[in-house]
C-alpha cells in the first residue's frame, strides 16, 4: 500500500470522522467527506466540520449513502474509510432496528460493491467492541468468538463480515481492515456517550444517571489514539483482519468519575439507575494485533485525554 492521495470518508461530519479527515489533510491526502448532515441544518455538524469547510483539499458530499453514485465517488480512491452508521446500544432495541440494518448493514454492502467495481484497493471499516459481548476475563483478541449482546452490535458484526467476505474475493484488489474501537472519547465525543455526559453533569450540576453500581469496566481509546490507528490501517500489510483499537487499560465506572474530578476540582453529581439491555460487564482489548500489524501503542492516558476534553466543552 501507497501513501493516501484520495481518502473517502463516510461519516466526515462525526466524532472520529472530522478527526480522521482533518489527519489526512495534514498527511497530504484530497478527501471526499460523505455525510446525510448538512452543516446548515445540523448544529452538530456545523461544529464538527468547522475547521474543514473551505480548505483546500477537502469536498464535503451530503446525502444518503443509500441513495448517491457511489461509484463516481469512489473512482481514483486511493482508500476509503467507512465510518458512517447509526451509533448506539441502547436505541438499537425494538422498532429501530430496521434503521440500524439499513445504515450499518446494507449501506455497507453497497460500499463495497461501489468499492469493487471501481478498485480501491483499501477499505478501513469501523467496527466496535460491542462485536465482543462480555468480556472471558482477560483482554478480548481478535480470534475471540464474538457474541454480541446488543442488536447494535450485531449489525456492527455483520458488517465487519461482510466487508472481510469481499476482502477475501479473488476478483478484486479490495483489501479491508476492519477497527474494532474500544469505546472513542475526546473533544467532540457524541453527547450521549459516558465521558460527555459525565463532564457535562459537571458543568450543568445536573445529575449523571449512572446505569448500574459503578464497577462495569470499560477500555477507553482517545480519538486521537483511534486516528493514528485508523491511518496506519490504511497502508498496513494486510488483505482481511479485525484489529482491536484500545486506551491500554480497562478502569471502572467508579474510576472515571474519580478522575473527571481530578480533572475539573468538582465532584460528579450522580443519580443511580439500573444496568441497561445491552450493557456488558466489561471491555478490554489485546493489543498485540494492533502492535504487530499497526505498530500502534495508545499514547494518551485517561487524565490527559479527559483533560482536552473538558478544555472543548468548557470553551
Amino acid at each position: 500500500m501507497q501513501q493516501v492521495e484520495r481518502a473517502v470518508v463516510t461519516g466526515v461530519a462525526g466524532f472520529i470522522g472530522s478527526h480522521l479527515a482533518e489527519a489526512l489533510l495534514l498527511q497530504g491526502a484530497n478527501v471526499v467527506g460523505i455525510d446525510r448532515r448538512s452543516p446548515a441544518s445540523d448544529p452538530v455538524a456545523a461544529e464538527n466540520l468547522e475547521s474543514l469547510l473551505g480548505r483546500r483539499g477537502f469536498h464535503l458530499v451530503e446525502g444518503e449513502l443509500g441513495e448517491l453514485d457511489l461509484r463516481s465517488l469512489t473512482e481514483g480512491a486511493s482508500a476509503v474509510f467507512h465510518l458512517a452508521g447509526v451509533p448506539g446500544v441502547r436505541p438499537s432495541w425494538g422498532e429501530r432496528f430496521a434503521e440500524y440494518l439499513a445504515s450499518n448493514v446494507m449501506v455497507t454492502q453497497r460500499l463495497l460493491e461501489a468499492c469493487v467495481s471501481t478498485d480501491v484497493p483499501r477499505m478501513v471499516l469501523a467496527s466496535s467492541s460491542s462485536v465482543y459481548g462480555n468480556s472471558v476475563g482477560r483482554p478480548s483478541r481478535e480470534e475471540d468468538l464474538p457474541f454480541p449482546l446488543s442488536p447494535y452490535g450485531v449489525t456492527k458484526l455483520a458488517a465487519e463480515r461482510l466487508s472481510l467476505a469481499y476482502a477475501v474475493r479473488r476478483d478484486t484488489p479490495l483489501s479491508v481492515v476492519a477497527l474494532r474501537y474500544f469505546t472513542v472519547y475526546g473533544p467532540r465525543q457524541r453527547p450521549d456517550m459516558a465521558i460527555g455526559r459525565i463532564l457535562r453533569a459537571v458543568l450543568t450540576g445536573h445529575p449523571l444517571r449512572l446505569y448500574g453500581d459503578g464497577v462495569q469496566r470499560r477500555d477507553f481509546t482517545y480519538v486521537g489514539d483511534a486516528v493514528a490507528a485508523t491511518m496506519a490501517a490504511c497502508v498496513a500489510p494486510a488483505q482481511a483482519e479485525a484489529v482491536n483499537v484500545g486506551g491500554g487499560r480497562s478502569v471502572s465506572m467508579l474510576d472515571v468519575l474519580a478522575c473527571a474530578a481530578q480533572v475539573t476540582g468538582q465532584e460528579v453529581p450522580i443519580l443511580r439507575d439500573v444496568t441497561q439491555l445491552g450493557d456488558v460487564d466489561t471491555t478490554e482489548a489485546d493489543l498485540t494485533r494492533a502492535r504487530n500489524l499497526l505498530g500502534y501503542e495508545p499514547s494518551t492516558s485517561l487524565a490527559e485525554g479527559m483533560g482536552q476534553q473538558w478544555k472543548w466543552i468548557t470553551s
